[in-house]
């Protein structure tokens, strides 16, 4: 049994998204190891989480700064609104360089048999974002799920009286991959996403 200290740190920690106990005790015990001066500067940067992010009020981004960096760059096209779920999404479509809009994030996904629906997200405010910003176009960037699939089809329907540009991220053959392993839905993309040569 560890000090009350150390099991507590343990139990924040097992609560984390894919960590259990197991993870959460190797973790705690490699932070004991630690020099104290990299251990008072990883406490720290967790204390400045408190009071100094928080979220951007146009795209519900996490940032120092409201707006964020992206929505308050004059250099990004504010008419291209990309939807995603959430944040990592960003980070993830960022690192391309080849996205000069802005981004929403609705906080997850339509999931009708855990009861989420589309009104339960952060949908709101993109309709208002798009009424208030005269969007020209949506780009709807979800997984290749049944719940990625749902949320386009759902927020497809939902904007059909505003009369945008909507798309969506192609889908397709990853590169380096071998056709006779693809799954049947990942080919019907990949051929309805054809292009010319």
């Amino acid at each position: 049994m560890y000090p009350k200290n150390i099991q507590n740190i343990i139990d924040h920690i097992a609560r984390f998204p894919t960590i259990g106990p197991k993870t959460a005790e190797r973790i705690v015990l490699y932070l004991l190891t630690m020099p104290a001066d990299e251990l008072e500067d990883f406490s720290q940067a967790i204390s400045n989480i408190i009071g100094k992010i928080k979220k951007c009020s146009q795209c519900s981004n996490y940032s120092e700064n409201d707006p964020c960096g992206i929505c308050s760059n004059p250099k990004r096209d504010a008419g291209i609104i990309c939807v995603v779920a959430k944040p990592q999404d960003i980070q993830a479509l960022e690192k391309t360089n080849n996205f000069i809009g802005h981004y929403h994030i609705l906080g997850g996904t339509v999931n009708p048999i855990e009861g989420i629906r589309l009104e339960q997200l952060n949908f709101q405010k993109l309709i208002d974002r798009i009424k208030n910003n005269k969007a020209r176009e949506i780009i709807l960037a979800m997984n290749p799920d049944i719940e990625g699939e749902t949320t386009i089809l759902s927020i497809n329907k939902a904007l059909e009286s505003y009369h945008l540009k909507i798309t969506r991220l192609a889908r397709g053959l990853p590169m380096g991959s071998d056709i006779e392993y693809a799954d049947e839905v990942t080919l019907s993309n990949a051929l309805k996403g054809r292009k010319d040569i």
